[in-house]
C-alpha cells in the first residue's frame, strides 16, 4: 500500500479499488466509474503527467484529499495508445454488473492488460511491421527464445547451446526488435547488466529508444518458465498431445520460453488467443543469418536518414496487402538459404513479371483487400467489431476473382497458392445476411446486426421504429372515444406514459381509466393498452443492444471456429501479394532473374546499387566476380567518394535479394548461396556504452573473424582507421591474411581501403586480387568515374576531396606542401617528418614559430 493510501480512511469503493490494483502491480490501472475510467493515489500522479490531464482529489475537505484524474470511457483508447507507446501498461477494469441492479457496490473486474507486446489496437500497430512479444530464458548450458506476435497469431522459437548462447539470443532480439520482453527473475542480474551494456533496451515506462527499438522489460516468477507448465501449456493452447511435430522435441529451452509468453497471454488478455494455432522452430542456420550491423549498414528496412523510404524495403515494397508488406520485411531479413526454396519464388517472380495484365489485375484486387490476418487476430480475441466484419466480409468476396486470375499457371508456387485460397462461402454468407452495410464503430451501439436476420431484434426495431406513431395513434382514438378535443398522451421519466386531461373535462373519463396523478388543473391516467405499449417501448434500446451484442457475440464465435481456414488465406494472399510486388518492381527498374548455384562463385555483370539508382542521379555499373579459390580476397582502393563502399553495399544487396526470391539489379548475376553477410563499414561510437569508434570497429570484426566460414561474404570497410597509421596498417593485413588463409574462416571477402600498402598482398596469397575504383586527373583536378577495375589507386586523393568539400584554400595548399614532404620522406634529427617546413616566416602567419615548433620544438629547420 502507498504512503498516500496508509493515510487515507478507504472509503467501500477506494478499497474494492486497492484489492484490484494489488494484483496488477507496476500496471497504470483504469477504473470504471460510471462514464469514465479513473486512477487514483501514485497512478493518478504519474497518469495526469504522462496523459496530460488535469490532476484533482477526491475527498478534499477530509483533510486527506486522495489524488484522483480520469478520462471519459468513449476517449479512453487514445489516452491508452500514448501510454503504451511510452512503455506502460495498463489494466482497463470495468464494471462487470448492472449498477441499477447491484444491491451493494458494483461488481469491477480487470478485463484486459494492454502491454506493449500484447496491443491490438490498430493505433499502436505497424500496418507493414509484425509487433513480436519475446519470452527468454536459459542457464550456462544454454538459452531459448520464443517471439509471438498477437495480431497476426506468429509464433516462432529457437533455442542456442554453449557459451555463445547469450550473443546467439541478443542477435535474434535485435533482428526481430520486439516490443516487450518477458525474463524469469532470477536471469535479472543478467538481463540488468545487458541492459545497460550490450543490449541497451529501454526499461518499462520509458520512451527511450535504443538499439531494439523501445522494447519493454517484464520479470516474471521462474515458475512461469517451467519445463513441465510450459509444455502443459503449450500442448493445450496447440490442442495437440505431444509438440515432436514442431520441431520441439528435446529443445527444452524453447518450449519453457514458447510457454511462458503464452501463460503472459492468456493472464493479460483473459481469453485464450484461439488463433495461435502452430509454432514454427527455427535455428540460425535455416536462413542468411544478417546482424544488425548488417541490417544497419546495408539499410534493408531504415535508411540512414530515418525512415523507410529510401531503404532496400521502400525501393522493393509495391505491396498492396498489411500481411504482404510484413511478409516482405521477412524475407528480406531471413533469406532463403535452401536452392529449392529459392527458384520457387523466383519462378513466381517470373511468370508476373512477364504477365503484364495479369499482375495489374491482381495488384487492383489485392489494393481492396484488408489486412486479414489481423481482423483474424481481432475476431478471436473478441476485439473487432462489425466494421472489422464486414471488412473481412468484403475481402473475402475478392477471393474468387483472385483465383480466376491464378487458375492458368505454369509456377508451381502460383499453382500451390490457387489452391490454398479457400472461397470461405460460408463465412462470407454469414457476414452478408447478419452485418449492416454500414455499422458503428463501436460494439457498444446499436445498429450492427442487418434488418431481417433476427425476427426478434426486428420487433424491436419496429417498435422503436413506430411508437410515436402508435401513440399519435392512441391519441387520436381516445379523442374520438371521449370527445375530449384536448385530451393529449405525455410520456416522462417518473411516470412513463399518460393521458393528461383537464379539469374542466373531468366529467368525460371512461371509466377503464386509471388515476396517476393529480395536478392542479389537470388530471393524468393511464390505460390497459397504454400500459402494455410502455412495457413494450420502455427499455427498448436498452434491450436493443443487448440483443445486438447477443447476437454480434454469437456471428463472431461462429467466424472464429474457422480460423485456420482464415489464417491459410491470409498467409496465401500474403504470399501472393510479396510475388507481385517483386515483379512488379523488377519490370519497373529493369531487375534481371539471377542464377541460383551451389558452387562458391558470385559473378555480377553491371551490377548496380538498388537504393542509390533511385535518386536520380546517373549510375555507374560495375563488374564483380569472386570465389573461394582463386578470388577470394579482393582489395579495393581509390579515393573517397570515388564509390568504394557503393561497390561493397551493393553485391551484398545483390544477394540478398537474389536468395529472398527477388531479381536483382545487374544485367546479370550468378550467385553461390551465402550463409552469413558481415560488414564492418562505417564509424559509429557508442558513447553511452563507453565504446569508442575504434572498439565497436574492433569487436565487429572480431564476431567476423569468429563465426565466418567459406560460404560468407564479408564487407570491410576502412578497418583499423580508428588508430594510429602503423597500428591500423598492422591490423588491417593481419585480418585480411587471417580471412584468406584461415581454413574455417576464409570467406569470401571484398577489403576497401586507404592502406595501399595492402595491395602488396596479391604479391604474397595467390587468393589476393587487387581493384581500384578509378579517377581521371586533369589540370590537377580529379573526375570520379565510379568504375571499379583491376589494379591499384597511386594515391588517396584526399586533399583533392576536401577542396571539393570546400576547405579554405590556404587549408589545402599547406596541405599539400606538408604531403609533399611526407612524400620527399624529409625527416629531421629524430626521424620524424618535416610538418613545420616554411612555418617561420613573416607575412600572413607572422615572424613567430609556429604552434607545432613552440610544442616540444618538433620539426624545427636543420
Amino acid at each position: 500500500m502507498s504512503s498516500t493510501e496508509k493515510q487515507t480512511p478507504l472509503t467501500p469503493m477506494l478499497r474494492q479499488y486497492h484489492e484490484i490494483k494489488k494484483q496488477y502491480p507496476g500496471t497504470l490501472l483504469f477504473f470504471r466509474l460510471g462514464d469514465f475510467y479513473e486512477l487514483f493515489f501514485e497512478d493518478a500522479l504519474l497518469g495526469s503527467k504522462e496523459m496530460e490531464i488535469t490532476l484533482t482529489a477526491r475527498h478534499k475537505d477530509s483533510g486527506n484529499p486522495v489524488p484522483m484524474c480520469g478520462v471519459p470511457y468513449h476517449s479512453a483508447p487514445g489516452y491508452i495508445t500514448k501510454l503504451v507507446r511510452k512503455g506502460y501498461r495498463v489494466a482497463i477494469c470495468e464494471q462487470t454488473e448492472d449498477p441499477q441492479s447491484a444491491t451493494k457496490l458494483v461488481r469491477r473486474e480487470v478485463v484486459r492488460v494492454v502491454t506493449p507486446g500484447t496491443a491490438m489496437e490498430s493505433q499502436l500497430l505497424e500496418a507493414k511491421e509484425n509487433s513480436y512479444l519475446a519470452a527468454l530464458c536459459g542457464s550456462g548450458e544454454g538459452m531459448g527464445l520464443a517471439l509471438l506476435d498477437l495480431s497476426t497469431g506468429e509464433f516462432l522459437a529457437t533455442q542456442i547451446g554453449g557459451e555463445g548462447a547469450w550473443a546467439g539470443i541478443r542477435e535474434q532480439l535485435e533482428i526481430f526488435s520486439p516490443r516487450e520482453i518477458l525474463y524469469p527473475g532470477s536471469l535479472a542480474t543478467l538481463v540488468s547488466a545487458k541492459q545497460s551494456g550490450e543490449l541497451g533496451m529501454a526499461g518499462s515506462g520509458t520512451d527511450e529508444s535504443s538499439r531494439l527499438g523501445s522494447a519493454v522489460l517484464t520479470s516474471l516468477d521462474d515458475w512461469i518458465f517451467g519445463l513441465d507448465h510450459a509444455d502443459s501449456l503449450l500442448r493445450v493452447q496447440l490442442g495437440v498431445t505431444t509438440l515432436e511435430g514442431f520441431g520441439l522435441a528435446g529443445k527444452d529451452y524453447a518450449v519453457c520460453a514458447a510457454g511462458a509468453a503464452v501463460h503472459y497471454i492468456n493472464e493479460t488478455q483473459k481469453s485464450q488467443a484461439a488463433h495461435l494455432r502452430g509454432i514454427s522452430f527455427f535455428g540460425p542456420a535455416d536462413y542468411l543469418l544478417l546482424d544488425p550491423p548488417t541490417v544497419s549498414n546495408l539499410e534493408l528496412v531504415t535508411s540512414s536518414g530515418g525512415g523507410t523510404r529510401h531503404s532496400v524495403f521502400g525501393v522493393l515494397d509495391e505491396t498492396k496487402t498489411g500481411m504482404g508488406a510484413r511478409l516482405l520485411r521477412q524475407w528480406l531479413l531471413r533469406p532463403a538459404i535452401e536452392r529449392e526454396e529459392i527458384e520457387t519464388r523466383l519462378d513466381a517472380v517470373d511468370e508476373l513479371k512477364s504477365a503484364v495484365m495479369r499482375r495489374d489485375q491482381l495488384r487492383r484486387r489485392l489494393e481492396k483487400m484488408g489486412d486479414l490476418e489481423r481482423l483474424s487476430g481481432k475476431v478471436t480475441m473478441g476485439r473487432s467489431n462489425g466494421r472489422d466484419l464486414l471488412a473481412l466480409g468484403q475481402s473475402i468476396h475478392l477471393i474468387p476473382e483472385l483465383r480466376q486470375l491464378l487458375v492458368v499457371s505454369n509456377s508451381r508456387l502460383i499453382s500451390d497458392l490457387e489452391g490454398q485460397l479457400d472461397e470461405l462461402v460460408d463465412v462470407r454468407s454469414l457476414i452478408d445476411e447478419s452485418i449492416a452495410e454500414d455499422p458503428p464503430a463501436s460494439t457498444t451501439e446499436t445498429g450492427m446486426i442487418r434488418d431481417g436476420y433476427s425476427a426478434e431484434l426486428d420487433e424491436l426495431r419496429n417498435l422503436a421504429r413506430s411508437g410515436k406513431s402508435y401513440i399519435a395513434a392512441i391519441e387520436a382514438r381516445e379523442r374520438g372515444r371521449t370527445g375530449i378535443g384536448s385530451l393529449k398522451v405525455k410520456f416522462n421519466n417518473v411516470f412513463g406514459y399518460f393521458i393528461e386531461i383537464s379539469n374542466a373535462n373531468r366529467d368525460r373519463i371512461p371509466p377503464d381509466y386509471e388515476r396517476r396523478q393529480t395536478l392542479v388543473n389537470a388530471e393524468r391516467y393511464t390505460t390497459p393498452e397504454l400500459k402494455e405499449h410502455e412495457e413494450k417501448v420502455l427499455g427498448a434500446e436498452e434491450r436493443m443492444l443487448a440483443l445486438e451484442t447477443e447476437i454480434f457475440g454469437q456471428i463472431r464465435r461462429r467466424i472464429a471456429l474457422e480460423i485456420g481456414r482464415l489464417q491459410n488465406v491470409s498467409r496465401a494472399v500474403g504470399q501472393l501479394d510479396v510475388i507481385c510486388s517483386l515483379a512488379e518492381v523488377a519490370a519497373r527498374r529493369n531487375y534481371v532473374r539471377p542464377q541460383i548455384h551451389d558452387g562458391d562463385e558470385i559473378e555480377i555483370r553491371e551490377g548496380r546499387h538498388p537504393i542509390i539508382e533511385t535518386l536520380g542521379e546517373r549510375f555507374v555499373p560495375n563488374d564483380l566476380s569472386i570465389n573461394n579459390t582463386t578470388d577470394r580476397l579482393l582489395i579495393i582502393t581509390g579515393p573517397n567518394m570515388g564509390g568504394k563502399s557503393v561497390f561493397l553495399k551493393q553485391t551484398a544487396l545483390i544477394v540478398i535479394m537474389a536468395q529472398m526470391g527477388s531479381f536483382v539489379p545487374a544485367a546479370a548475376a550468378r550467385i553461390a548461396l551465402v550463409d552469413r553477410i558481415f560488414t564492418r563499414v562505417g564509424a559509429s561510437d557508442n558513447l553511452a556504452q563507453g565504446r569508442s569508434t575504434f572498439m565497436v570497429e574492433m569487436t565487429e570484426t572480431s564476431n567476423i573473424l569468429n563465426t565466418a566460414t567459406p560460404r560468407s561474404l564479408v564487407l570491410l570497410d576502412e578497418v583499423g582507421r580508428g588508430t594510429a597509421t602503423f597500428d591500423g596498417l598492422s591490423l588491417a593485413w593481419a585480418i585480411a591474411e587471417y580471412l584468406h588463409d584461415h581454413p574455417h574462416h576464409s570467406a569470401k571477402t571484398l577489403f576497401a581501403t586507404h592502406y595501399h600498402e595492402l595491395t602488396e598482398l596479391s604479391k604474397l596469397r595467390p587468393g589476393v586480387r587487387n581493384y581500384q575504383v578509378a579517377v581521371s586527373e586533369s589540370g590537377g583536378r580529379i573526375v570520379f568515374l565510379r568504375r571499379v577495375v583491376p589494379g591499384c589507386a597511386s594515391k588517396s586523393y584526399g586533399i583533392e576531396v576536401a577542396r571539393l568539400a570546400g576547405l579554405p584554400r590556404q587549408v589545402v595548399e599547406r596541405a599539400q606542401e606538408i604531403l609533399g614532404n611526407l612524400e620527399q620522406n624529409e625527416l629531421d634529427l629524430t626521424g620524424k617528418p618535416k610538418f613545420a617546413r616554411h612555418l617561420r616566416r613573416s607575412g600572413k602567419y607572422g615572424d613567430q614559430l609556429s604552434l607545432l615548433d613552440q610544442v616540444g620544438q618538433i620539426g624545427q629547420d636543420d
